[in-house]
């Protein structure tokens, strides 16, 4: 399908389609898309009403920076309108923090689903929750200009927006952990060296490059890009044997497909 309009225009998010790519995009450039309890489900709400013929998710942030993170308003005592601040949510009971932070955390997750290969592009600053959003994707083009930094560990907290898994694949733990309890930032150079960033180009070739990459992603198969997705992303938890077998059982699931038999 090709949708002129968006899918869903809210919150500081904008969800367009066309055909088999959606574009989803931060909207909210004059506070460098800051993100928000709202945002966070605004993005959740996206993966819930992607179409099904959808096969790449280009995730992109309008103006100078990516996502400068969490709005500091969060750390305010009154927190956001009509939402329970950081503060009060820490008083409360503990089982209802943690439920509060998986709801957050949903937005971050679904970019991995093995029927979509999601590909964000990063220009500016890319901080905090707008790190780990950039982590959420499974493929990174980044500008020039970028500069990756996890700062929580500065303000007394710890990265929680599943960021850690990724970070830790990608660049190792020792790399990970120093880059998140020094808060430094990781520039464009260093983030292709160690596996942040797939491609490095400058910024107004950002939006050019994912098309071009989306482009060849929707090339091959959906079944076997699928097939292929789900081998690589559980090939870190499977020993060799367990991995052999994998491939073996989504090889014949290919080839029986291929032959016209159904299982």
């Amino acid at each position: 399908m090709t949708s002129l309009d968006p899918v869903l225009d809210k919150d500081g998010v904008r969800l367009t389609v066309e055909d088999a790519v959606a574009t989803v995009t931060l909207t909210n450039p004059a506070k460098r898309n800051a993100q928000s309890p709202a945002l966070w489900r605004a993005l959740t709400e996206a993966g819930r009403v992607l179409p099904g013929d959808v096969r790449v998710v280009v995730l992109r942030g309008e103006g100078r920076s990516f996502s400068a993170g969490l709005d500091r308003q969060a750390f305010t005592p009154e927190g956001f309108d009509g939402e329970p601040s950081f503060l009060d949510m820490a008083r409360g009971p503990e089982a209802e923090l943690d439920a509060t932070i998986a709801e957050y955390q949903e937005a971050f997750t679904w970019w991995r689903r093995n029927d979509l290969v999601s590909i964000a592009t990063v220009q500016g600053h890319a901080i905090g929750a707008g790190f780990q959003l950039a982590l959420a994707c499974d493929l990174r083009i980044v500008a020039e200009d970028v500069q990756f930094a996890m700062r929580e560990t500065s303000l007394g907290l710890v990265p929680d927006l599943t960021g850690t898994h990724p970070l830790v694949n990608l660049v190792g733990y020792a790399r990970a952990l120093e880059i998140c309890a020094t808060g430094r930032f990781v520039h464009a150079e260093e983030a292709e060296r160690t596996g942040l960033a797939n491609l490095v180009v400058p910024a107004d070739q950002l939006d050019a490059a994912a098309r071009d990459l989306a482009a060849a992603l929707i090339s091959a198969p959906r079944d076997a890009v699928v097939e292929t997705k789900a081998l690589l992303a559980g090939a870190v938890s499977r020993t060799y044997e367990e991995q052999r077998a994998a491939e073996r059982a989504a090889q014949g699931r290919r080839l029986r497909d291929l032959a016209g038999i159904t299982d």
